[in-house]
């Protein structure tokens, strides 16, 4: 499974269809080793370099996919050494690879010798890379984006992310659903800034969570959130949320606003279906439909919308912590592709918001050139845009919109910018 994301599949997408082939009891122990090995991996794959005496070729990522997971395992875990290093052969055999076993057999037991020796000489290396468990374009980019702070958010992708519920308070008050969580014995707490938002002290399965099958509460991050709360519809609207799955704030738009008459568009059928799954759980029903946000056609682009949420495909740089694959699929050069994107959908979608109109831009991303730069390029190019400023406790305010970082941990890193189309 890491193999394949080694060779360029995401996280979420390879645990999907894997985890079906492994019993229940094991399945946290495997996202648990898959999402440990992608945040720790530049270490990982450091470590390994140390330990074999040649580089695997790039066909048998398979096998260095699996030492680094049992590198994970003697680093990281608790799981007893000799257990990891047996597993670990023991999968090395299904490979299909006769030298395969050796090689994991082999290096792992020296790492039992001499972990701390070779642990240090990385360490002493410095390597930015290794250091952030970056990869070097990242972490460059973001002390040239951030100077006085780079270096805080680079460690701030290195933690575990939140495990935050965003509290439909059409339903019940934050208050009472603290109370709920406190009789269950879940401590929880509010997050500045963030009225809808609750951060659990660890992390717990959603059926613990009360009313999470009757869409009283779900699993938000609290910087995406701020979405609905700053689109500001109002009940009667027409809204568009143009680049709708997974379905999270396309849910938390209908809470925060009853009454509203919604479209979700998706170019990703597959991924809108994840739209569905999520809307019949909190019991609403808005418009559901395939299409190209950059290239309006069909019924639901012959209409104008009162509010459009531009919820624009990123380097999602702003949550590495959360998706921490991202940092082994993105690549510098992704930036400029991504950045034409978003461009052409803000185009597009400008296009079909009414005069008076608002459109939020979103993203969540920590790179100028797909926040600010961004939106200050539109800008220029459309005489009938102005930017509102937006009020929030949360994030630092931009020449344009609102940055949230992800140095603390109470939000990912997310962007924000609202826009207003100028005329009666």
């Amino acid at each position: 499974m890491l193999a394949e994301v080694l060779h360029g599949r995401s996280l979420t997408e390879a645990l999907w269809a894997h985890q079906p082939q492994v019993a229940e009891r094991d399945r946290a122990l495997l996202a648990e080793l898959a999402y440990g090995v992608c945040r720790e991996y530049f270490f990982l794959d450091a470590l390994a370099g140390q330990l074999l005496r040649q580089p695997l070729k790039k066909k048998d990522r398979d096998v260095h996919a699996l030492l680094l997971a049992g590198l994970y395992q003697l680093v990281f875990t608790r799981i007893p050494a000799h257990a990891a290093i047996g597993e670990s052969a023991g999968a090395a055999r299904l490979l299909k690879k006769k030298w395969a076993v050796a090689v994991i057999n082999g290096s792992l037991r020296r790492f039992q010798r001499e972990g701390r020796q070779l642990t240090g000489k990385i360490e002493q290396q410095a390597a930015p890379e290794i250091r952030f468990n970056q990869p070097r374009w990242l972490v460059d980019a973001m002390g040239k984006a951030w100077p006085q702070r780079g270096e805080a958010v680079l460690n701030g992708l290195q933690q575990r992310p939140p495990f935050t519920l965003r509290v439909n308070l059409q339903r019940c008050e934050l208050s009472e659903y603290v109370a709920e969580l406190a009789a269950g014995g879940l401590t929880s707490r509010p997050v500045p800034g963030v009225s809808t938002a609750l951060m659990l002290e660890k992390p717990v399965a959603v059926s613990r969570l009360p009313g999470f099958a009757q869409g009283r509460v779900s699993v938000q991050d609290a910087g995406a959130q701020l979405a609905a709360l700053l689109l500001d519809a109002q009940p009667g609207m027409r809204v568009l949320d143009a680049c709708a799955a997974p379905g999270g704030k396309t849910g938390h738009l209908l809470e925060h606003t009853p009454g509203l008459e919604l479209v979700a568009l998706d170019v990703d059928e597959q991924r809108l279906a994840r739209v569905e799954e999520n809307m019949r759980r909190l019991g609403f029903s808005p418009r559901l439909v395939a299409g190209d946000a950059s290239r309006p056609e069909g019924a639901w682009a012959g209409r104008a919308y009162d509010r459009i949420l531009v919820d624009a495909p990123c380097t999602a740089t702003g949550v590495l912590r959360r998706h921490p694959d991202i940092k082994l699929l993105r690549r510098a050069e992704d930036v400029e592709a991504l950045a034409q994107r978003q461009k052409d959908i803000l185009a597009a979608q400008w296009l079909l918001l009414k005069p008076g109109g608002r459109m939020l831009y979103a993203t969540c991303s920590l790179l100028p050139q797909e926040n600010d730069e961004q939106i200050g390029a539109f800008l220029k190019e459309h005489e009938d845009a102005g930017a509102v400023m937006l009020a929030s406790r949360a994030g630092i305010r931009t020449q344009y919109g609102l940055q949230l970082l992800p140095d603390t941990l109470e939000t990912d890193g997310f962007y924000y910018a609202l826009l207003e189309k100028q005329g009666a």
